[in-house]
């Protein structure tokens, strides 16, 4: 009976793997992302939220602002790049006036001077830039640790991350990773609110995840404006 129950366990795995797979078009990869949203949920569970919760906690609010603010200007340095290989010419030029303007007048970014200037914050990156390019956005894929994306914002992650990204270049590694990881912690305070809220209305945490992020994506690459039609 052993082998009968297991290969029984083996089958159900398999047909609700391949129900997973046909309920939306986008997914191909369902079961396998179900399994790495999982793992990713655990471990903000046991590290990355209690780590968030400390940081508020012991962090003052203008001190948080002050780094949210540090880290959104040199991300303008990535912005400008990806604006400019849109051929969004005007854009680029503020993503490159509003980083001179708070890297000087706003110490380094502490304070977005820039905005208060009237000068817009932007978000591109190098995804939305394959995407305008014609590039398709290809399945649905959560990364281990990184969460959802595709295969077109994979690349468009790698890219940025080793080419655009200011704190990748920075040459001591010492102060380079306490830096990426003052970003993370930084960015995963800011999400507590939302993510508490997201964990009690929800009902599928990673259908929810899914969708939100393939619909915000889409509306990203089409600056609002999505065709009516599959992308």
């Amino acid at each position: 009976m052993r082998p009968y129950r297991f290969l029984m366990f083996l089958s159900v795995i398999a047909v609700q793997g391949a129900a997973w797979a046909q309920e939306d078009p986008r997914d191909p990869l369902e079961p396998l992302n179900r399994v790495i949203h999982d793992f990713n949920e655990a471990v903000d569970r046991v590290i990355m939220k209690p780590v968030a919760q400390g940081y508020r906690t012991v962090t003052p609010g203008f001190v948080q602002t002050g780094v949210r603010n540090f880290f959104s200007n040199l991300e303008d340095v990535g912005v400008m790049v990806n604006n400019l290989l849109q051929f969004k010419l005007e854009q680029g030029a503020g993503d490159f006036m509003r980083f001179a303007v708070n890297s000087t007048f706003g110490l380094l970014g502490v304070l977005d001077v820039a905005s208060e200037m009237g000068l817009r914050k932007h978000n591109e990156d190098f995804g939305q830039t394959l995407g305008r390019w014609g590039v398709n956005s290809g399945p649905y894929l959560v990364l281990p640790f990184f969460g959802p994306s595709n295969f077109r914002d994979t690349v468009g992650l790698f890219v940025d991350r080793n080419y655009t990204d200011p704190v990748r270049h920075i040459d001591d590694i010492g102060v380079r990773n306490r830096t990426a990881v003052l970003r993370v912690v930084s960015r995963r305070t800011d999400l507590l609110d939302a993510k508490a809220a997201v964990d009690m209305a929800a009902l599928d945490g990673y259908e929810f995840t899914r969708d939100f992020y393939l619909e915000r994506r889409r509306a990203l690459v089409h600056d609002g404006r999505p065709p009516s039609g599959d992308e």
